[in-house]
Order: structure tokens, then C-alpha cells, then sequence
């Protein structure tokens, strides 16, 4: 539990000490996204299939911590400093920087308690290796979506 609440006061304020970039409503459809993207993944992989889960099988209010303050300032972070409008090349080593960072924290999680709280069963760092990108690149697309709907709007109500 020390490793999963240092982490989410850890991530929170650097998240919102250093944002530049994101306005407060895209922030708050970032995290309801993360959430329920999160929620709904986690409800097959994690207490139907048993790939993954904290702490322990059952279904407990600690891992609710994990499920909805833990990433979502994460994606805050890749948000805000993601090099929008750098050529490609350096957005995909930035995705890959990313997913690696991911890689490494979650093999932290692996610890044991106090300091760990994630645990395996079928799924392995193999899984996350593929999966991380992917979502990653999800949530870009649905910032994008999000910025679209502002600008249009902005328009609409001038």
C-alpha cells in the first residue's frame, strides 16, 4: 500500500505542477476517460479472467485507488509535454520512452508489499508491451477528439 500511495502523490504533483497544456475541461475528460477505459478493461482482464489484479482477487476498496487516481495523472503528463507538431519520428520515440517508463513501473508494482501492489496470473510484461502503445495512441486520438470538440465550440458561440 506505501508503494501504490507514494506513487499516486507522487504522480498527482508533478501532474498538476507542470502543466502547460491542458485546460481544466480537457483535464477532466482525461480523467473520466482513463477511469472508465480503465474500469471496463479491468473488470474482464482483472476479475473475470484473473490475467492481473491488486492487491489480492476480490473485488476491495484499496484497488479502487489504483483503478481511479493513479493513471489518469500519468496520461496528464504524457499529454502535456507530448512534442504535438514535431515530425513523427519523435513523436513514436516519445510513445516508446513512454511505454518503456510504463514497463519499468510496473515491474516495481511486482514488489513485494508494503512497496508492491500489482500482482500476475497469465499476463506477463510481454502483454503490457503490446498493449501500452496501443493505449496510448488511444488516448492521444481521444485528446484530439477533445481539442476538436472545443475549437468547434469556441466557433459555434461567438
Amino acid at each position: 500500500m506505501i508503494g501504490l500511495l507514494l506513487s499516486i502523490f507522487i504522480f498527482n504533483l508533478i501532474a498538476f505542477t507542470t502543466n502547460k497544456r491542458l485546460t481544466v475541461n480537457q483535464i477532466l475528460h482525461i480523467w473520466c476517460f482513463t477511469t472508465a477505459f480503465q474500469m471496463a478493461s479491468d473488470v474482464s482482464l482483472e476479475f473475470k479472467y484473473y490475467g492481473y489484479w491488486y492487491f489480492t482477487k476480490k473485488i476491495e476498496w484499496s484497488s479502487y485507488l489504483a483503478h481511479t487516481v493513479l493513471i489518469p495523472p500519468v496520461n496528464i503528463m504524457f499529454l502535456n509535454w507530448f512534442p504535438f507538431g514535431k515530425k513523427r519520428v519523435k513523436q513514436i520515440l516519445y510513445i516508446l520512452f513512454w511505454t518503456l517508463g510504463c514497463l519499468l513501473y510496473e515491474l516495481l508494482t511486482l514488489l513485494p508489499e508494503p512497496y508492491g501492489y500489482f500482482h500476475y496470473g497469465w499476463w506477463n510484461i510481454w502483454h503490457s508491451a503490446i498493449e501500452d502503445p496501443i493505449l496510448l495512441v488511444i488516448l492521444l486520438v481521444f485528446y484530439k477528439l477533445i481539442c476538436n470538440i472545443e475549437k468547434k465550440n469556441k466557433s459555434k458561440w461567438k
